[in-house]
């Protein structure tokens, strides 16, 4: 999926308020020309997470070390290792403990240090207090509950961090459930961002449950053409694709996968994409998403 033109106007204001600190005007002006020039150059025929990397890399550059979000990723992986027994036993008494599950690794998709300005741990509580009374589709999910039954191989595309503690959580219930369901969970192959790496995986314990591969790219994203081998020949031989964030729907919608997508709606684009307001769920298999209308799989009450 190429960027939006909304996508491409975000990157130039992001970029300007990153830079605005710093002193030289002739230099920040000629960072935000060359800026430009990526845009032109890679914005009708790459997709944002693409272009984001690519811009990544011309900070770092140009101004040195972009921002380290080590000990962020650490405080909000502590943060859900600290409330996951709590969460675990919510999901424990609902009456359907994977639909439950969908609904909380979609709230937990809100910590997200490229896509949200503010993230913040009271917007995080309030979501995971709201997450319990969502609806999903009764249709889709009996779809999702079908393609589980029938499928051998689940790959689990992750994101952030944090919310890879629910993600871990979702897993074990799936594996649970589905005994013979081989799932393999795939994390970004370099930092990225607050992105979730084979380190995140396992500071939460997820490598002790599931293989995790790393994709071996930087980008905010899931790129077939980019990612290694390994990655790439576990997600087009799966039977079922759970994707996880914004970023790997935009880098993979329309590139033939047909995954199930679980994310938050987090930015204006996608609020206007699917019709929902801001922070809504969205939880569906390709197939059945619609783009052209306003059109959502998962509505919060």
């Amino acid at each position: 999926m190429n960027a939006n033109s909304m996508c491409i106007s975000c990157f130039i204001e992001k970029q300007e308020k990153k830079i605005r600190p710093f002193p030289d005007e002739a230099q920040k002006s000629q960072y935000m020309h060359l800026v430009l020039e990526l845009l032109y150059q890679y914005g009708q025929t790459e997709s944002a997470p693409q272009i984001a990397e690519r811009i990544d890399r011309l900070y770092q550059n140009f101004w040195g070390q972009a921002e380290d979000y080590t000990l962020i990723k650490r405080r909000y992986n502590q943060l859900l290792l600290n409330i996951e027994n709590n969460i675990r036993n919510r999901i424990e008494q609902s009456e359907d403990v994977i639909k439950e599950c969908i609904k909380y690794v979609c709230a937990a998709n809100y910590i997200d240090f490229g896509a949200v300005d503010n993230v913040n741990e009271s917007t995080f509580e309030l979501l995971l207090e709201k997450a319990a009374g969502e609806n999903i589709s009764p249709e889709e999910y009996r779809a999702f509950r079908s393609d589980l039954e029938e499928a051998r191989t689940l790959v689990y595309l992750t994101d952030n961090c944090g919310e890879i503690v629910l993600d871990k959580l979702f897993i074990q219930f799936l594996k649970e459930m589905y005994p013979n369901l081989r799932i393999t969970a795939i994390v970004r192959g370099e930092n990225t961002i607050n992105d979730a790496t084979l380190e995140d995986a396992r500071e939460v314990g997820l490598t002790d449950i599931v293989p995790c591969i790393g994709n071996g790219t930087a980008i905010p994203g899931t790129v077939i053409s980019k990612i290694s081998p390994q990655a790439r020949e576990a997600l087009l031989t799966a039977d079922m694709i759970l994707s996880k964030g914004q970023g790997n729907f935009e880098s993979l919608f329309g590139e033939g996968l047909n995954p199930y997508y679980l994310f938050l709606c987090k930015c204006e684009l996608f609020v206007h994409r699917f019709g929902l307001k801001l922070y809504s769920s969205v939880f569906g298999r390709e197939e059945r998403i619609c783009l052209t209308q306003a059109h959502h799989i998962t509505d919060l009450k």
